[in-house]
């Protein structure tokens, strides 16, 4: 018995997995091939950048839609059909003709999208559950590996003369499949008896106890909202950041954002360890301090070595921090995993498109490096609001140190 629930465990936990790496694969398989869209539909970047606002309109609306949908049906039901969906929509961009069509697809792309994240995510929270230990930050490490397939599939259709639209409907088709092949080795739907006490319990609960429970979710939103603003303003601003400010050759200002994105995915890799020994409050704390230190060394070095590092701990530091801010949400309430898992992730998701615009309107009114330094104002107020996720073992280790 123990055997096979251990067996069922594993398998759901690596179908977690594909549909992480499904998900950053279909945003990567759309980011690869932006400029042949552009060039394709006739618009300008202006144009492009209106039309971008729509995918994240659509994330953010699919993302609230499939909360609330992935409570009610379950998540092995709802992550495969999304993800069926998602890769469906895949294929749209790609046949766009004029900038109707194209806001259509994007805003329909954005939708998909955005119910695969939370469900999935979702799911990724009862994984979770079911083993006793973290591993949030080793799901959200593998949609980057997504994202590194997308650009090797990208470059391989493009040199075997394939279209946008030919290429997109490839990485659509296959993606159906995997989403189909993969819906078996997810969870059920159907709660554990200790879900069924605490669903009780919490339909038992005082207004006032309802009350906290919900000011502390959209507590945990407002720091994703910060984080994700902070990854959102890096992936935007930093290779401009050395060729503008530092005066780098653009060869060597694409290696700061791939330092940041290998530095984040390495540090997710690794966080799921840090936080069985040290506990996710600590990891948010010391992470978003970490980041803090390498944004600011970033906003005031003049040395391209430096800034190279600033990045590279600005990237270690925020790696951990969103996957425990999911991860609190969706233990907050095994009942409504998904709706707060919606709310933490759509607010971020708002921080996450927010964060280049911003940064952008700063620059009309100090430097570009100077204005990086509201980033390291939002990591410290992270670090400093970290103990929302302070836990009954984070109080043990507390005591524990105390006394020595």
């Amino acid at each position: 018995m123990v055997a096979a629930m251990s067996h069922t465990l594993r398998s759901a936990r690596t179908a977690t997995f594909v549909y992480f790496i499904l998900c950053g694969t279909a945003m990567g398989t759309w980011v690869v091939h932006i400029p042949a869209i552009e060039e394709r539909v006739g618009v300008s970047h202006a144009t492009l950048g209106g039309l971008l606002v729509l995918l994240g309109v659509g994330a953010f609306i699919g993302m609230q839609a499939a909360g609330r949908l992935t409570d009610r049906l379950g998540a092995r039901i709802v992550v495969p059909a999304t993800g069926v969906l998602c890769s469906a929509a895949l294929a749209l961009p790609g046949l766009s003709r004029d900038p109707w069509t194209l806001a259509g697809a994007l805003l329909a792309f954005g939708f998909c999208n955005g119910c695969l994240d939370v469900s999935m995510n979702a799911h990724a929270v009862h994984v979770e559950k079911a083993y006793g230990r973290p591993v949030m930050s080793a799901f959200h490490a593998t949609f980057s590996v997504g994202g590194v397939l997308a650009s090797l599939a990208g470059a391989a259709t493009a040199s075997a003369g394939l279209s946008p639209a030919a290429g997109m409907a490839v990485m659509g088709v296959l993606g159906v499949v995997i989403a189909l092949v993969s819906a078996g080795a997810l969870l059920p739907a159907a709660p554990t008896a200790a879900d069924t006490d605490s669903v009780e319990a919490a339909g038992q609960a005082q207004p006032a106890d309802c009350r906290r429970a919900s000011r502390r979710i959209w507590l945990l939103a407002a720091l994703a909202l910060m984080v994700m603003l902070c990854e959102g303003a890096a992936n935007d601003w930093s290779a401009l950041h050395l060729k503008d400010v530092l005066g780098a050759p653009a060869s060597t200002a694409a290696f700061a954002y791939g330092t940041f994105a290998a530095t984040m995915t390495i540090g997710r890799l690794l966080a799921d360890r840090l936080v069985a020994r040290f506990g996710s409050m600590a990891i948010l704390r010391h992470g978003a301090a970490t980041a803090a230190v390498g944004i600011t060394i970033v906003a005031v070095s003049p040395w391209i070595w430096a800034a190279f590092a600033g990045w590279a701990l600005f990237g270690l530091g925020l790696s951990g921090c969103v996957p425990q801010l999911f991860s609190a949400a969706g233990h907050a309430d095994p009942s409504a995993a998904g709706a707060n898992v919606s709310r933490v992730a759509g607010l971020g998701y708002v921080g996450m498109l927010a964060g280049p615009a911003i940064i952008g309107w700063l620059t009309h009114l100090v430097v570009l490096n100077h204005a990086f330094v509201l980033l390291t104002l939002l990591c410290a107020i992270t670090a400093m609001a970290a103990g929302i996720l302070r836990t009954g073992s984070d109080r043990m280790r507390e005591m524990a140190a105390s006394r020595h």
